[in-house]
This record gives C-alpha cells, structure tokens and sequence, in this order.
C-alpha cells in the first residue's frame, strides 16, 4: 500500500515464498491498485529509487519472504494519452471522483494493442486536466480495471487525495464489488467434484468460496492461471441466483471479491468446472446443451459474443467527505436478451 502519500514513498511486504529475484518478487507484490508496470518497476530500480533498510537493490538483487521494500516513486510522468469525445454513462460525479457504468467494447487503459479509443481517452476529455495520477505515472484516475468485454461500473479519481485513499480502499479489501455472471453448468455447494478441489469450500447460504493463487499461466502470457506455489492470493465467492434448462444447464451467479486480481472471477469459475458463456479465453468450446435448453436459446448461448460477465455493483466510503457510496447498475441489453432467450418458451 502507499504509506506515505505526500512523499511518494510505497511500501511493499514481500508475500509468502517470494520469487528469488527483486524485479520479479515486486512483480508478484506490488499491489495492482498501486498501478505500477514492470517497465515502471524496472526504471525505478535503474534510478535507485528502490530500497530495503535504505541501501538501494538492483533488479538481481536476492529477496526473502516478510522483507520490507520502500520504492521511491516520484512525480508522475505524463504520457501522450490524447482527450477523445467518446460518450461516457456518468453515474456519479463531483470534484474528487467520477463513477462509469462502462459498456462492454471499451478498453480502461491504453496500451500498445489499444492506444486510442479507450476509457483514459474518454476521461480525459470529459474531466480534463483534473485527473489524478499514480504509480509514478500519469494515469488519469484510474484506480482499478474491469475487462474490455466485461460490463459495469467503475471509479475513477479526479484529485490525488481521492485517488491514495481509494486505492487505500482497494488494497484493504473494503470496496464492495458484485459481479453478475451467466455461466455453463450449475455450481452446487452439493457437488463432490466442485468440493473436492483445492482452495474451495462452503459458506452459509449456500455461498461457494474459491480461494487460490493466481499467476500468469506458463505457455500464454495473456492469460491467467490457477498455481499451486507463488502467484498471488486471490478469494472470490459465489452463489447461484437463478437456473435455466430442464434439466439445469446454465446459471445465473451473483459473484463478489475479496480480492481483484486480473481476470479473476473468469479464472476460478472456469477452475470450478463452470465457465463463463461467450468467455473465449477461460470458457473453452463448450457447447450449450440442445435438449436441455431448447434449440433457441442453445443457440443464443453458443452466439453471444463476449464473456456473459457485468459489474453490477460498487460501494465504498467517499475518501474525501466520509460518505458512503453504493451505485448499481442494471444488466445490459446483451445479458438481458439472452436471459429472455434462455426464459422463453422451449423450441
């Protein structure tokens, strides 16, 4: 977390069984809120910016489990992101934070695959100069990220104090966060097999808890994967709201964090056997089950386009006034159709 906002100074706690080398442990550690690339990392090692006991490590440097690691992070540098009128859903705004119910299509950030076109455009020119940055980088506002094809809400800061004290928020694990997911299968807290995998167990309620290590999986670095040593902890829980099919074929579930590791909630459903519909990268090739659900709406799972995936709700305490804030957002139209499909009467 940022201990000390007005310095700049983050201090990092390196987690259990850290990889042996500095560069690579902070890539494990740092926290996401903390919006820090490894070309970030690596330059502010470079510069001497990064410590421990006030002796300045190199990117080879052995580390050990519990060691403290201070970064230096500085000004923010500005980078050529370019204001771009693309329409935004404004939930709430004032002067210290804006919230967007972001459609599914839009990238948060731009990247090399992305560098126009994206949510950090569209801030911009909706707020102008008054975003904050953070990471030693001049990141507009953003705080956390949701997927290009998931749906939903989203915070962002427009002041630097709005920004260290969400993304105080974030790390603390106090953000509210309620997914809505439609996925292949039913997860039952009754399935021996669900039961019986690592990191899983049964709260009351019939809420399902999936906790795990994630990292980048070993042969494709775009994704992530479920591992066993290293890796960061990450909790999701799970409950079914509705079925659809005869027998059962597709769930409706509601699925809130713990944690907000990238594409988490993708990650560990498809982990429990039960994939997000339209999830390319976790979802496999399953196919929705004809005789189960009617040939209609099998085919309107089988269709849609993106992962089935919508940030429904968000709740924090304003980190300027105190206020506590909770926004909901209605499905959108994509997940409704395809809820009405799956409803609708068998053909």
């Amino acid at each position: 977390m940022v201990s000390d906002p007005s310095s700049g100074v983050l201090r990092v706690v390196l987690g259990d069984d850290p990889p042996a080398r500095l560069d690579k442990a902070l890539a494990r550690d740092v926290p996401e809120e903390a919006a820090l690339s490894r070309s970030r990392l690596a330059r502010l090692i470079a510069d001497g910016a990064v410590t421990r006991d006030g002796a300045a490590l190199g990117a080879k440097d052995k580390v050990a489990e519990g060691e403290i690691i201070e970064i230096r992070l500085g000004a923010p540098e500005p980078v050529e992101t370019a204001a771009e009128d693309i329409p935004l859903v404004v939930v709430w705004e004032d002067a210290d934070l804006i919230v967007i119910d972001k459609p599914a299509g839009l990238v948060v950030h731009p990247a090399a695959g992305n560098p126009r076109g994206t949510l950090v455009n569209a801030l911009l020119h909706h707020c102008g100069d008054s975003l904050s940055g953070i990471g030693g980088e001049r990141r507009p506002g953003i705080v956390h990220r949701i997927d290009k094809d998931t749906s939903g809400l989203l915070v962002a800061a427009k002041s630097d104090r709005a920004h260290h004290g969400l993304a105080a928020q974030f790390e603390a694990h106090d953000v509210h966060r309620h997914y809505l997911a439609l996925v292949h299968g039913v997860p039952s807290v009754g399935d021996p097999r669900l039961r019986g995998l690592a990191g899983v167990s049964v709260e009351a309620g019939g809420v399902i808890r999936i906790a795990t290590q994630l990292d980048r999986h070993r042969s494709d670095r775009q994704k992530q994967a479920v591992v066993t040593h290293g890796g960061r902890h990450a909790v999701t829980r799970a409950r079914v709201v509705e079925t659809y099919g005869a027998p059962p074929a597709i769930a409706l579930v509601d699925c809130w964090l713990e944690t907000g590791r990238t594409h988490q909630i993708r990650v560990h459903l498809a982990y429990g056997g039960h994939g997000l519909v339209g999830d390319q990268t976790y979802g496999g090739r399953r196919k929705a089950p004809a005789r189960a659900l009617g040939a209609s709406a099998a085919a309107a799972v089988d269709a849609f386009p993106r992962q089935a995936l919508h940030a429904a709700t968000l709740g924090f305490v304003h980190p300027v006034t105190g206020e506590t804030l909770n926004f909901e957002s209605p499905l959108p139209a994509d997940m409704a159709g395809l809820i009405a499909a799956l409803e609708a009467p068998r053909t």
